[in-house]
């Protein structure tokens, strides 16, 4: 698998991760299941599982995606000394739907939590404000959670749905090494909003959620003629056409497309070796601008 540097530290991580949200939410899989799935992104030599505290069906369901992943490393034979777990704080899922909560109070509490969830033998890797709350400002909200990086229960920070701005303002709180925002074939703002440029310019690694559109629109991708010739003459699925066209766009950028059965997670996976020309990703650009 290749790797990445994370941000402007000395750590390394897989060139592709693995999202976790669908193995947590109302439509979860079997338990089972969801751990194959996390089993063999491992195997495949996945080293970035990316989460978060609201992963999860409901407030009285927080954290279960930070405790699935936790049992299942705790089950894994293989090498795992690599891995890392990217989560995040700051919504809350109150009957399903989500919403923002900055709160100091809140964001040093859910951080202990999913300290002790993902199992309190070392600093959490990767902590990420999930999406600034209009309600606090940004030096409010990260108060708290640069006081976790001195008490040793986060070791690195990220934002998440930040523009360049707020991302400026998060740094002089505290020290950000990346930038988790929507990106995909619908979604394409990262590239004109200077996010994209800005991460690439600082050295921080973007990480796009949504990667493939969600589950709403991941099966429209077939739909997209570009797409579709180009997983023809690669002979690839579509799913791996776009990774590849995300990983084309800056050499700072990690999909984390999410999966909950292994079949997902090994073709993502395949996106490594897919290498799309400059005429492939014009075509690509062109048939999915706004």
């Amino acid at each position: 698998m290749e790797t990445k540097r994370l941000g402007n530290t000395g750590i390394t991580i897989s060139a592709i991760g693995l999202g976790g949200m669908p193995m947590s939410l109302s439509d979860r899989p079997a338990e089972t299941q969801a751990i194959a799935t996390i089993h063999r992104a491992l195997d495949l030599g996945v080293t970035l599982i990316d989460t978060a505290d609201s992963y999860c069906k409901d407030e009285s369901d927080k954290h279960h995606n930070e405790r699935l992943i936790h049992k299942a490393l705790q089950q894994y034979d293989g090498e795992k000394s690599h891995v890392k777990v990217a989560t995040k704080g700051g919504l809350m899922r109150p009957n399903g739907s989500w919403t923002r909560n900055g709160n100091p109070e809140h964001l040093r509490e859910t951080i202990r939590v999913s300290f002790e969830a993902l199992g309190s033998e070392q600093p959490i890797d990767l902590w990420q404000y999930h999406a600034p709350d209009p309600n606090y400002t940004i030096e409010a909200s990260l108060t708290p959670v640069k006081e976790a990086v001195e008490q040793g229960l986060i070791r690195f920070v990220g934002v998440s749905n930040f523009s360049v701005e707020q991302i400026k303002q998060a740094r002089q709180v505290v020290d950000v090494v990346s930038v988790q925002n929507q990106y995909n074939p619908w979604y394409r703002q990262p590239e004109t909003d200077g996010v994209l440029e800005y991460c690439e310019q600082e050295h921080l690694t973007f990480i796009p959620w949504s990667p493939l559109g969600g589950s709403r629109r991941f099966g429209k991708l077939q739909d997209i003629p570009a797409i579709a010739q180009l997983s023809q003459s690669h002979n690839s699925s579509v799913y791996c056409i776009v990774l590849a066209w995300l990983r084309a766009k800056s050499p700072c950028v990690v999909p984390i497309p999410g999966a909950s059965k292994p079949s997902s997670i090994e073709n993502s996976v395949q996106a490594i070796e897919v290498q799309l020309s400059a005429a492939d990703i014009t075509a690509i650009d062109r048939a999915t601008a706004s």
